[in-house]
């Protein structure tokens, strides 16, 4: 009796040993859009000629990244488009009129992933980011490339991580087809958005 006590009392406190040697599950992060850092900026040709680039100043960004499960990371962007800005302020309220965004009718561009896969890069810590990008009143399902460029501590003294992707869209896809004629304006529109986010 007292063996068989023994035995079980030594089972149980090597089974406490290994259970309590297992890490703890590490938690998602989250990061919030550091507002003073990021930058949302796209290309479109003219006439053939050139190149005219713009950006978005107000955004907002919610990243949830899952390090052990990246499955259940996820992407959140909203970017406001009465915010163009092309360096012409004739040209940014033709943009924000109804030939081309229509601000009032569609303040937001929004993207909200559905699926993320973490990629195989050695070297790079790259995201397939699948989801719903509404523009426009269209909602189309795209891939973006996500990069993890970086983390550490910022000079406010609080965790970042920086994050870049860039990809291409047909802007008739969302139903802007103003001056698509003749090439006036081009559909392809080049976008690059880099920002960082601060971990909540």
């Amino acid at each position: 009796m007292l063996t068989r006590l023994w035995l079980n009392a030594t089972l149980f406190i090597t089974l406490a040993a290994a259970v309590a040697a297992v890490p703890a599950a590490r938690a998602a992060d989250v990061f919030d859009l550091d507002q003073t850092h990021f930058s949302v900026v796209f290309s479109v040709s003219h006439m053939n000629m050139s190149y005219t680039y713009g950006m978005f100043r107000q955004a907002n960004a919610r990243v949830t990244l899952d390090r052990e499960n990246p499955a259940n990371s996820k992407f959140q962007f909203t970017i406001k488009t009465d915010s163009i800005d092309t360096n012409s302020t004739q040209r940014d309220g033709h943009l924000k009129g109804p030939d081309f965004f229509d601000v009032v009718s569609f303040p937001d561009i929004t993207f909200e992933s559905t699926t993320v896969v973490l990629g195989n890069e050695a070297k790079r810590v790259v995201y397939q980011v699948t989801g719903d990008l509404t523009m426009h009143g269209v909602t189309r399902t795209i891939t973006l490339p996500i990069e993890l460029l970086g983390e550490g501590p910022s000079l406010d003294g609080k965790p970042h991580a920086g994050f870049l992707t860039q990809t291409e869209l047909k802007r008739s896809d969302f139903g802007m087809t103003k001056y698509l004629e003749n090439n006036v304006v081009g559909d392809a529109i080049g976008i690059t958005v880099s920002f960082e986010g601060v971990k909540q």
